[in-house]
C-alpha cells in the first residue's frame, strides 16, 4: 500500500532595536465595486468585489499588476531586504536528503544540493551502489517549477509511476519510468489530482477527472472523479473505467492494492474526512467492490492483508484510532478482531514492514513508535533521540532494514537505519547545517483557552532570554483538518532564532494531536474554538512577557491563513503584524471553486442554514469593519493556486484596503507560476525574504546583517 508523508515547512521572524522611521502613506490601487448582493436565508450579504473571482480577465490582470507594483515599491524601500535574502540563501545552501526507499534491487532517494529549485531523485543498486540520477526535475522547465513525485511501483519492481505537475498547480500528469534504463515510457495520463498509482500486473489503478473547459482549469469546480485502470503502453482513452458514481459528483475516490496484488481497496470520501472502505478480490473477474465499512462518520484505511483478512486502521468507536482485523466474508464490526487497541494517546499511523507492524503515537504532539507482531503483540518501543517527530516506518514484507527520519525544532532532519530483526537504530545520514542547537531552548507549555480547555504550545528561543516583553515573537498555527502540527526543523527559523526572536506554535483544536475528539472540537459549528485558542496563545505570550502586542506577528497558510484572517478581524488590537498566506478568506463561497467542496465536511457550507450563521460570523472577508485600525498585513497568494484560489486573497485585501483606518500598511504579494505554496526554492526564498522584511520594518526590528 502507498504511504504518503506530508512534510510541512514553517517560516518567519526576528529582532529588536529602535523603531524605523515611519513609513510614508501608501496610495493603494482603486478597486472597482459592483452591485452584488446575495440572499442567505433572509440575510443580505454584499459582495462588491465578486468580479475579482475571474482571475483570467484583463481587468483582474491589471488590478494584480497595480497591487504588486505598490507592494514591491514598498518592499524596495526597506534598507536591509537584500541582506535578509543573502542570509536566507546562505542558510538554505546545504544538502538535504530524503530517506532511502528500497524497490527490488534498487534504493531510491531524493537530494537537493542546497539551492536547487527541485530535489533530484537518485537510484542506486543496493546500499553500497553508486547513486545515479533517475530524474532531475530542474531540467524540465526553464524556471524550475516542474515537480516530480514517485506515486507507485510495479509488483516486479521494474517500473515507477511518477506524477508531474507544473507551476504549483494541483493538476498532475502521470508518467512511467523504467528503473533499469531510467527512461520514460510513452504513457501519458492527464487531468489527475491527489492520485496515486496502485499497481496490478502490467498496469495500475488511478483517480482522474474529465478535462475541464478551456480557461477554467484553475478555478472550475472539480466534479465526478473516477477510478480507471491503465495498462502499460495503452493510450489514456483506452483505460478501463473501474468505478464512478453518477449520482454524487462531489466525492473523492482512491484505490490501493495489497502488496501481494490479491485485493484492491477503494476509499470513498465526501471530502477531507469521513471515509467508506470497500474491497475487491482481483482474482475474480468482474467482481464489484464490496463494502467493508460504510457511512462517512468515521475514517478508515486498509493497511494490508494478512492471508485472507485485512488489517485496517480506523477510528470507528475509537476516537484515538485502533487497528483491527476484518474478515471480508464477515465484515460487520461485531466480527472484527482488535489487533492494536485504542490508547489514551492518538495512534497517528500504523504501517507494515519486514513482517512487522509499526505503530506511531502522539504524546502531546511528540512521536512515540512501537514495533509489534502482525497479531498486535508488542515487541518493543523504538528509542528516539529526543522529543520530536519521527516518520518513515513502512516498507515491503521482505525488508530487513528500513529508514526513518527524525527532526525537531533545533534538530535538523537526521536519517536512521533500522535493523528490523535486531530492533536497532544507527545514524545513516545527518544534515550538516551551520548552527549550534545548544544555543537555543525548546519548551512545551500549556495555556487555558477561553472555555478553560488546556492547549499545548511549543516555544523556541535563545537560551537566557529575558522575559521582559521586549522580544519579537512569531506565532504560527494551523488548527484544522485533523492535521497534527509537530516539531520540525526549518532552515529559515535559524534567522528567527539567531536574532533573538521567540518562535511559538500552539496545537490548536481542529488538529489531530489528541485524536478525533480534538479534531471535532475545532470543526463545523465548533470552529470558533480554534480562533479562541489562537487568541489565548497570544494573550499567554504577552502575559508571560515573552513578547508584547507591538512586537507580535501571526502567520499561517491555507486553513492557517483563515486562522490569521479571523484572528486579526476579531482582535485587531492584539497583533502588530499579520501574515496570512493562501488563506480561505471567503467562507460563504469557498466551496464553489475547484476542490473547495471537499472542505464542507470540515467547515460546513453556506448553502445549508445550519452552518450559514456560524460561517458568516467568522468569515475573514465578511468581518472586516470600516474605521478599524488593523495590524500591518502582508497577504500572499499565487496565480496557479488551484486549491485555495487567489480570489480569496484578492477580495480580502480589497476589502481591507477599503475599510482599514490607520498608518499600518495592508498589502498583497501575488506570485507568478506558483501555487499553494512556493513552486521552487528560488520563489520560496524570495517570499520569505519579503515577509521578513515587512515584519522587521513594521515592528521596528533590525536584523544583525546590516
Amino acid at each position: 500500500m502507498e504511504k504518503k508523508i506530508v512534510v510541512v515547512l514553517v517560516l518567519m521572524a526576528l529582532i529588536v532595536i529602535p523603531a524605523c522611521k515611519k513609513a510614508e502613506k501608501i496610495a493603494y490601487p482603486v478597486t472597482k465595486k459592483v452591485e452584488q448582493v446575495d440572499d442567505y436565508f433572509g440575510t443580505k450579504v454584499a459582495d462588491p468585489y465578486r468580479w475579482l473571482e475571474d482571475d483570467k480577465s484583463a481587468e483582474t490582470g491589471k488590478w494584480v499588476e497595480a497591487q504588486n507594483a505598490v507592494t514591491f515599491g514598498y518592499l524596495q524601500k526597506i534598507p536591509y531586504r537584500d541582506k535578509i535574502k543573502k542570509r536566507l540563501t546562505d542558510i538554505f545552501n546545504y544538502p538535504r536528503y530524503s530517506s532511502p526507499f528500497r524497490v527490488g534491487e534498487y534504493y531510491l532517494f531524493s537530494k537537493n544540493d542546497g539551492l536547487q529549485n527541485q530535489a533530484v531523485i537518485y537510484i542506486q543498486k543496493g546500499l553500497e551502489g553508486t547513486p545515479e540520477v533517475l530524474i532531475d526535475p530542474n531540467q524540465l522547465s526553464p524556471d524550475g517549477t516542474v515537480r516530480i513525485g514517485l506515486i507507485g511501483f510495479s509488483g516486479d519492481k521494474k517500473y515507477a509511476a511518477i506524477s508531474r505537475s507544473e507551476a504549483g498547480s494541483d493538476w498532475s500528469e502521470i508518467r512511467v519510468l523504467a528503473l533499469a534504463t531510467k527512461k520514460e515510457l510513452p504513457d501519458r495520463i492527464q487531468w489527475n489530482k491527489f492520485s496515486g498509482a496502485a499497481w496490478k500486473g502490467n498496469g495500475f489503478f488511478y483517480s482522474g477527472y474529465d478535462k475541464p473547459a478551456p480557461g477554467t482549469e484553475l478555478t472550475a469546480q472539480n466534479e465526478y472523479q473516477k477510478v480507471f485502470y491503465h495498462k502499460l503502453s495503452d493510450p489514456q482513452d483506452q483505460d478501463t473505467l473501474v468505478y464512478e458514481d453518477k449520482k454524487h459528483p462531489l466525492l473523492y475516490f482512491g484505490v490501493g492494492v495489497s502488496e501481494d496484488e490479491r485485493f484492491a481497496f477503494l476509499i470513498v470520501s465526501k471530502g477531507t474526512s469521513g471515509t467508506e472502505l470497500y474491497y475487491k478480490d482481483l482474482a475474480k473477474n468482474n467482481m464489484a467492490f464490496e463494502p467493508l465499512i460504510q457511512g462517512f462518520d468515521f475514517d478508515s484505511a486498509a493497511i494490508d492483508n494478512v492471508g485472507d483478512k485485512f488489517l485496517v486502521y480506523t477510528n470507528v468507536d475509537a476516537p484515538n484510532y485502533k487497528v483491527v482485523s476484518i474478515d471480508p466474508g464477515k465484515p460487520a464490526k461485531e466480527n472484527w478482531t482488535t489487533v492494536i487497541a485504542e490508547k489514551p494517546e492518538v495512534l497517528s499511523s500504523a504501517n507494515t514492514a519486514g513482517g512487522r507492524l509499526f505503530a506511531s503515537y502522539l504524546k502531546d504532539a511528540n512521536t512515540k513508535v512501537y514495533q509489534l507482531a502482525l497479531d498486535g503483540t508488542l515487541i518493543r518501543e523504538i528509542a528516539l533521540p529526543a522529543l520530536g517527530t519521527a516518520s518513515g516506518f513502512s516498507g515491503w514484507k521482505d525488508d530487513k532494514v528500513l529508514f526513518y527520519t527524525f527532526t525537531s525544532f533545533t534538530f535538523p532532519p537526521t536519517i536512521y537505519k533500522y535493523d528490523i530483526a535486531a530492533s536497532a537504530s544507527e545514524v545513516f545520514r545527518k544534515a550538516e547545517v551551520k548552527f549550534n542547537p545548544e544555543d537555543y531552548e525548546v519548551k512545551q507549555v500549556f495555556f487555558e483557552s477561553k472555555d478553560k480547555t488546556k492547549v499545548p504550545m511549543f516555544i523556541v528561543h535563545k537560551k537566557g532570554l529575558a522575559l521582559d516583553g521586549r522580544a519579537p515573537c512569531f506565532l504560527t498555527a494551523y488548527g484544522g483538518f485533523n492535521i497534527s502540527v509537530q516539531p520540525a526543523f526549518s532552515p529559515a527559523d535559524i534567522v528567527l532564532l539567531e536574532n533573538g526572536c521567540v518562535f511559538a506554535e500552539p496545537n490548536l483544536r481542529g488538529g489531530g494531536e489528541y485524536g478525533e475528539t480534538w479534531h471535532k472540537a475545532g470543526m463545523l459549528l465548533n470552529k470558533q474554538n480554534v480562533f479562541d485558542d489562537f487568541i489565548a496563545a497570544a494573550e499567554f505570550l504577552i502575559k508571560e512577557k515573552y513578547t508584547s502586542a507591538d512586537k507580535l506577528a501571526i502567520s499561517g497558510g491555507s486553513n492557517g491563513g483563515l486562522l490569521v484572517g479571523a484572528a486579526m478581524a476579531q482582535r485587531p488590537d492584539l497583533f502588530k503584524v499579520a501574515l496570512p498566506a493562501v488563506g480561505v478568506m471567503d467562507m460563504l463561497r469557498y466551496h464553489k471553486f475547484t476542490v473547495g467542496w471537499g472542505w464542507a465536511v470540515e467547515y460546513g457550507a453556506s448553502d445549508d442554514p445550519k452552518y450559514f450563521k456560524t460561517l458568516h460570523a467568522y468569515s475573514p472577508l465578511h468581518n472586516l469593519k470600516a474605521g478599524v485600525a488593523y495590524p500591518a498585513t502582508f497577504v500572499t497568494t499565487a496565480d496557479h493556486d488551484d486549491r485555495v484560489v487567489p480570489a480569496h486573497s484578492f477580495k480580502f485585501i480589497a476589502t481591507l484596503q477599503e475599510k482599514h483606518k490607520g498608518g499600518n500598511p495592508v498589502l498583497i504579494r501575488i506570485e507568478t507560476r506558483s501555487g499553494h505554496g512556493s513552486s521552487n526554492i528560488t520563489k520560496a526564498i524570495d517570499e520569505i525574504t519579503d515577509a521578513y522584511a515587512f515584519f522587521f520594518f513594521n515592528t521596528g526590528l533590525r536584523p544583525k546583517y546590516e
